[in-house]
């Protein structure tokens, strides 16, 4: 007599297990099968292509009712497993059924996770797990127009692309800052991003969901800022669950799943669990190639040949609304990995390798993971790499062919009609033509002739291979030191590339410029930040985790770890309620040591970084704002008393510094920026050695440039003499936006005069009135979003909290 094999749970897990032991076994059981859901087994993963109205749901069915009938399997559908009775090896169904088992299958699958918030139990609310849920959004579909996924992974993307295939307005909601951070990194979560975006679908990353709103069924989506979405739809797509339900009531061990050993035993040796709801060594999975290796392994087992299931390396190949991804292992990397980055911007792709000890540890493709699959088999062999490692990035057919050995065969193997440039269409023949007729020796010469390389920027390396190909020993490289070891590029050519390809954030970058790390260095990110805060003013969103220390906390920190705060002094001027404040916060928070600054202001050192936000808000509460005196940007404005006091003084200079500092504090530079102005040509400000020095004449004012004190002291140098108030006003915002505009991230203004030249500042800022008009114009439209407290945004409103929360003590 055959034994009684009951499984609940009519899934791919407990099906695919089913297959292996009836490939093994075929007449070994008497099997029956229990399935919540009123069908046979079907492809849950192409649940996406059923939503998208791309697949019926008879294209993703795995086994019909032949099979269970071919196999004596007795299926019973839309029939729930509420019970089940160790005590004498029953379980009881929904409808009060009781079977009998002598070994029973656990495959109950996962949950998915609710948020528990207000409104969740509206009508219009769903998740995406079944063939239910699909139905659920396409009836609505129908009728609604806005949706609202909330869950930016693999699942709540595939819903966001099915709804918007049905014609729906959908916004995906994620917490984190990328999309699929489990999967991909930032840049691959960034072009993920963009694509979808292309495609119409509204991203919001570093959202939290704070409230489903609506009376009878939902309208809209309240986010914890405040922010409110319209909804007719929502779909809570933010994770799985175990299901657990009937195990544990069953008195099951469980833990983060139903706990199982090699063999898939629980701990009732005549229970198994297989899938999503086992918990094997500490570790729980949610794709199918885990589950299809238990299922292996468990009817291995039961038919006697001692199968162990060793647990699973998983790797993710993907097709995301028609993108392909692969992800597989550890690619966050860290101090003892390496990163080996493929960037082709024209083509949307991006390849990233984590090696560690001369081995693949990780891997993330984007756009192309045709390689995927090689990747992965090196990674679960724990192959060295060494002997491909130059090559590997490109893939396994240029690493394992013979063209490994020569880094130019690839080149050389080019016919001439292939495109090297594919901006501007110049294939390798016209390059190589032009070399040889012209006479061509650089690449500005190439690119003045041919316009290869001249537009994105992209093609610049193999414009030099087809050069070095074609001259042979007299090439010479260009010699032009590039921003970091991250890139090729040179400051200027990223300056230039950002405002031409109109690239609004770091990923876009990095993408579109090929860096070659995944995520930049600690040279290259501050500048990056930089450079698109100077380029879209009020539309960059300053990424502060790319900024220094003293940057993010807005303080300088000390040698002993303390911090110093500056509070701004305008002109060098303050006030007895302002100095009450300062004595005030020096007793209250036992701060160690004042001191008067050579730029006019008062310092207060040896404040503990858990009292910024203290000293702050009692700061602010005295009218006093940042000083800045840590930022790459406005520090001080100094005077001396001018005519308002001194008898010698021939102009207000403390009128006229107070003026400059109202209009330029907050204001981003390339380094930092200091300002003076004298009252007479005693000079007692010492203007002349600041950034942008003023000194007052009977006539009007003289403004001096690019002057310097510190280790390597420069003297400005005059850049003209005005009459008026408004014109000092006028060029100072000149000056600094064109120094903005152009100056190298770390990049005094002395060194900047120096490379530019004075006559290239003074023709464009004295000699040309509209450039200068337009120039201060750039810069009153940057300051109007860059006048805002730090102090206060952290002290008033908790901005950036964490970083000024103590470290807990442990041990």
């Amino acid at each position: 007599m055959k034994k009684k094999l009951v499984v609940i749970g009519n899934g791919m897990a407990g099906m695919r297990a089913l297959e292996e032991l009836l490939d093994l076994a075929p007449n070994n059981y008497d099997v029956t099968v229990f399935g919540a859901e009123p069908h046979v087994n079907y492809n849950r993963i192409m649940l996406s292509p059923v939503l998208a109205r791309e697949q019926a749901f008879e294209d993703i069915i795995i086994n019909d009712l032949a099979w269970y009938e071919d196999n004596n399997i007795c299926l019973r559908a839309h029939e729930k497993i509420v019970a089940i009775n160790r005590s004498n090896k029953t379980i009881i169904s929904d409808q009060d059924r009781i079977t009998p088992y002598d070994i029973l299958w656990l495959a109950t699958g996962s949950d998915p996770f609710i948020i528990p918030i207000p409104g969740k139990d509206l009508k219009g609310v769903t998740t995406f797990r079944d063939m239910s849920d699909v139905t659920t959004m396409i009836d609505a579909s129908e009728t609604y127009q806005n949706a609202v996924v909330i869950g930016g992974g693999l699942l709540g993307l595939e819903a966001a692309y099915g709804l918007k295939k049905n014609g729906m307005k959908v916004t995906v909601i994620h917490l984190a800052d990328t999309l699929m951070e489990r999967q991909l990194d930032e840049a691959a979560g960034f072009l993920l991003k963009s694509e979808l975006e292309s495609r119409d679908i509204t991203i919001l990353t570093g959202a939290n969901t704070g409230a489903l709103v609506g009376k009878d069924r939902v309208e809209s989506v309240q986010l914890k800022d405040g922010t409110e979405i319209p909804a007719d739809l929502v779909v809570m797509a933010v994770g799985i669950r175990p299901n657990m339900t009937l195990a544990r009531a069953a008195g099951l061990e469980c833990n983060r799943g139903v706990v199982v050993n090699d063999h898939l035993q629980t701990s009732d040796p005549d229970i198994f669990a297989v899938g999503e709801c086992v918990e094997h060594n500490g570790l729980t999975y949610g794709l199918v190639s885990p589950l299809y290796e238990m299922g292996r392994a468990m009817a291995g087992y039961m038919v006697g040949h001692g199968s162990r299931y060793k647990g699973s390396v998983t790797s993710t190949k993907l097709k995301v609304t028609g993108v392909e991804l692969f992800s597989a292992g550890d690619f966050n990397g860290g101090p003892d990995c390496e990163d080996i980055v493929f960037r082709d911007a024209r083509r949307g792709v991006y390849k990233r390798l984590v090696i560690k000890d001369d081995r693949i540890v990780g891997a993330v493709l984007y756009g192309d993971a045709a390689d995927g699959p090689w990747y992965f088999q090196l990674m679960k062999d724990k192959d060295k790499i060494a002997d491909i490692r130059d090559y590997m990035i490109f893939g396994q057919a240029l690493a394992m062919g013979d063209n490994a050995a020569d880094p130019m065969a690839a080149v050389t193997a080019l016919p001439d009609k292939a495109e090297i440039c594919g901006c501007n269409g110049v294939c390798k023949g016209a390059i190589t033509s032009a070399i040889l007729t012209k006479g061509l020796t650089s690449l500005d010469e190439v690119r003045a002739h041919t316009k290869a390389s001249a537009s994105c920027g992209s093609c610049t390396h193999l414009v030099e291979q087809v050069m070095a190909l074609t001259l042979g020993d007299s090439y010479q490289a260009p010699t032009a030191t590039p921003m970091c070891g991250c890139t090729d590029h040179t400051h200027d050519d990223v300056r230039h590339l950002i405002l031409h390809h109109q690239l609004k954030e770091i990923p876009a970058v990095m993408q579109m410029l090929q860096w070659k790390t995944p995520n930049g260095c600690s040279k290259c990110r501050p500048a990056l930040n930089y450079y698109l805060i100077a380029a879209w003013p009020g539309e960059y969103q300053d990424d502060y985790q790319s900024r220094y220390i003293n940057e993010r906390v807005h303080a300088n920190i000390q040698k002993d770890g303390t911090y110093s705060v500056v509070p701004r002094m305008w002109g060098g001027l303050t006030t007895p309620n302002e100095l009450r404040a300062i004595a005030d916060v020096t007793d209250k928070f036992n701060i160690p040591t004042v001191k008067v600054t050579g730029g006019q202001r008062i310092d207060l050192l040896g404040v503990k970084k858990e009292d910024l936000p203290g000293v702050w808000a009692d700061l602010n509460a005295a009218g006093m704002v940042s000083g800045h005196a840590y930022g790459k940007s406005l520090r001080t404005v100094k005077t001396c008393v001018g005519q308002e006091w001194c008898r010698f003084g021939t102009q207000m200079s403390m009128g006229m510094g107070v003026d400059l500092e109202r209009m330029a504090w907050g204001s981003w530079t390339p380094h930092k920026f200091k300002m003076a102005v004298s009252g007479c040509p005693r000079n007692c400000a010492e203007a002349t050695i600041k950034d942008f020095g003023v000194v007052a004449v009977d006539s009007g004012w003289e403004l001096h440039v690019g002057g310097n004190g510190g280790m390597h002291v420069r003297a400005c140098d005059l850049l003209c003499k005005v009459t008026t108030d408004a014109e000092v006003k006028e060029y100072c915002a000149a000056f600094m936006q064109l120094y903005r505009e152009e100056g190298h991230y770390l990049e005094r203004t002395a060194p900047w005069v120096e490379r530019v030249g004075l006559d290239s500042i003074k023709q464009r800022i004295v000699e040309d009135a509209e450039n200068r008009a337009n120039l201060a114009k750039r810069f009153h439209i940057s300051q109007q979003g860059n006048q805002q407290d730090p102090w206060a945004e952290r002290a008033k409103h908790n901005v950036h909290a964490h970083e000024f929360k103590p470290l807990a003590d442990v041990g």
